[in-house]
C-alpha cells in the first residue's frame, strides 16, 4: 500500500474536509450506531462489535482529512478481526461493515495490483461469512443469504462506488493545477509587459546616449561648445531615465485607471478568477494615477498570494477598493509593493488600508474629496 497525497493546497483540502465532515460524516456515525445496537444483543456483544465500527468511523474521518495511509492498516486489522468474531461468536451478520469501510476507503491509496487487493477484500468477506456453517448447519440458505451474499454483494458495490469516486477528486485537483498554471502565466505575462516597459525606457534612451556620444567625440576637437553641449544634453537624458526606471520598479510610472481595470480583469479571468466592477462614479484626473497603481500593485499580489476565485474592484470618485478571498494564512503578507504606495498615497493627503478578515483580503485607497474649485478637502 502506498500513500496517494493529492497535491491540493491547504485551503481547498480544507473545504473539502469540512465538508465531508458536514454532510457525510453525521450519516456514516448513525449507521454505526445502528448497526451496533441492533446486532448486540448483550453487553459483551457490544464490547465484541464496537471495535470494528470505530475503526471504520475513524478511517472515515482521516480519510477527510487526506490521512488515512497513517491509519488504514490498524484500523483494517481492528475491522478485520471484527467480523470473524461476529460470524462464530456473536452471530452478527452486520459484523463486516467496519471492515467493509475500511477496506473500500483504503483502496483509494493502494495504486499498484489494486484488482488483487479488491479481490481479496471481497474473498475474505465472503470465505469468513461461510464460516458460518460451522455453528449453524440447520438453514444453509439463511446463512449463505444472510452471511455471505449480502455482505459481499454490499462490499462489492460500496468499493466499487469509493474507487469511481476518487475521479471526483482528480477532476478537483486537475481543476487546482490548472488553476495554479493560469496564476503562473499571468504572473509572467505581467512580467513580459514590465519588462516591455523597462525596454520603452531605456532602449530609445540608449540609443540616442550613443549618437551623441559619438557626436561629441567627433565635434570634442573642432566644436568644444557644441560637445559640451551634447555630453550635457546626454547627462541630463541619462538622469532623466534613471528617474522613470525607478518610478517603474517601485510602480510608481503615469498610469491609466481605465486602462489598468481592463488589464487586471483579463489576467484575473485568465487565472480562473471572476471578476466584478462597481463604478460608482467618475474617477477624479487627480486620483486616476495613483488609484491605478494602487490596482496595479492588488493585481499582482492576489495572483501571487491568494488563492483567490472571485475579486470585487469598487471605485468612486476618489477612491478604490479590491476585495478578494482565497486567504490562505491567518495573518496578513508582507506587502512590500503595497507598503511603499502606502507613503507615497498618504503623500498626496491619501489613505491607503489592507485588512484580512474571515478569508478576505481587502485592499482600499482614499483621497480627499474634491472642491469645485479644484482643491482638495481635507474634513476640516
Amino acid at each position: 500500500m502506498t500513500a496517494r497525497s493529492p497535491r491540493f493546497t491547504e485551503s481547498t483540502q480544507g473545504r473539502l474536509r469540512r465538508l465531508n465532515l458536514a454532510t457525510s460524516l453525521p450519516p456514516v456515525v448513525v449507521a454505526a450506531v445502528i448497526l451496533v445496537y441492533t446486532d448486540a444483543d448483550t453487553w459483551w456483544h457490544l464490547v465484541v462489535l464496537a471495535p470494528g465500527a470505530v475503526a471504520g468511523v475513524v478511517a472515515f474521518e482521516r480519510w477527510t482529512a487526506n490521512d488515512l495511509a497513517r491509519v488504514a492498516v490498524p484500523c483494517l486489522v481492528v475491522a478485520g478481526a471484527v467480523w470473524p468474531l461476529g460470524v462464530l461468536v456473536t452471530g452478527s451478520p452486520n459484523a463486516y461493515w467496519g471492515f467493509c469501510a475500511v477496506g473500500s476507503l483504503a483502496m483509494r491509496e493502494v495504486r499498484r495490483h489494486r484488482k488483487l487487493a479488491v479481490a481479496g477484500l471481497v474473498a475474505y468477506v465472503a470465505v469468513v461469512g461461510t464460516a458460518r456453517l460451522l455453528v449453524q448447519r440447520d438453514d444453509i440458505g439463511h446463512v449463505l443469504v444472510t452471511y455471505v451474499l449480502i455482505p459481499t454483494v454490499l462490499t462489492i458495490a460500496v468499493t466499487v462506488f469509493t474507487i469511481v469516486g476518487e475521479r471526483f477528486y482528480d477532476l478537483i485537483r486537475e481543476l487546482e493545477q490548472t488553476r495554479e498554471r493560469e496564476a503562473e502565466l499571468a504572473v509572467i505575462r505581467e512580467r513580459v509587459r514590465f519588462a516591455s516597459d523597462l525596454h520603452d525606457i531605456q532602449g530609445h534612451t540608449l540609443h540616442v546616449v550613443k549618437l551623441k556620444i559619438a557626436l561629441a567625440q567627433r565635434l570634442l576637437l573642432r566644436d568644444t561648445a557644441r560637445a559640451e553641449k551634447e555630453l550635457r544634453e546626454t547627462y541630463a537624458l541619462v538622469s532623466d531615465t534613471i528617474a522613470q526606471t525607478k518610478e517603474l520598479a517601485y510602480a510608481q510610472r503615469r498610469l491609466n485607471l481605465t486602462a489598468e481595470i481592463e488589464n487586471a480583469k483579463n489576467l484575473f479571468e485568465a487565472a480562473g478568477i471572476r471578476v466584478r466592477v462597481t463604478r460608482e462614479a467618475e474617477v477624479d484626473a487627480r486620483a486616476n494615477e495613483l488609484l491605478g497603481q494602487v490596482l496595479r500593485e492588488t493585481t499582482t499580489n492576489i495572483l501571487r498570494h491568494a488563492q483567490a476565485t472571485q475579486v470585487h474592484i469598487t471605485i468612486s470618485e476618489s477612491s478604490i477598493t479590491i476585495v478578494n478571498d482565497g486567504v490562505t494564512t491567518t495573518t496578513p503578507p508582507e506587502l512590500r509593493g503595497l507598503a511603499a504606495l502606502r507613503q507615497r498615497v498618504a503623500g498626496d493627503g491619501g489613505e491607503l488600508t489592507v485588512e484580512q478578515q474571515q478569508g478576505r483580503f481587502r485592499t482600499a485607497a482614499t483621497f480627499p474629496a474634491v472642491r469645485a474649485g479644484g482643491e482638495r478637502s481635507n474634513g476640516r
